[in-house]
């Protein structure tokens, strides 16, 4: 299961408003706002590629008041650990 973590930048005071159009979408299985130099993290978990660049590309990226997003893809080769 392709799984991807997005970091987005919004226009001052919309954050609210974005994080709660985001955790509408299907693949969303977390969105949270964030201090420091991006606004919001996303986590987006979808059945396949496809469905995930569908949930990244016509759906987050064209919510009106994101201004860039950083869209960093997990290699699940590497191991690591997820949370349940």
């Amino acid at each position: 299961m392709p799984t991807a973590y997005i970091l987005v930048n919004c226009t001052l005071g919309s954050e609210e408003k974005l994080i709660a159009e985001i955790a509408k979408l299907p693949d969303i299985s977390e969105v949270r706002g964030t201090y420091g130099v991006h606004d919001v993290f996303v986590k987006v978990k979808s059945e396949n590629t496809e469905a995930m660049n569908h949930t990244v590309t016509n759906k987050i990226r064209k919510i009106p008041g994101i201004t860039s997003t950083v869209t960093l893809v997990v290699i699940d080769e590497q191991g690591g650990k997820e949370s349940p």
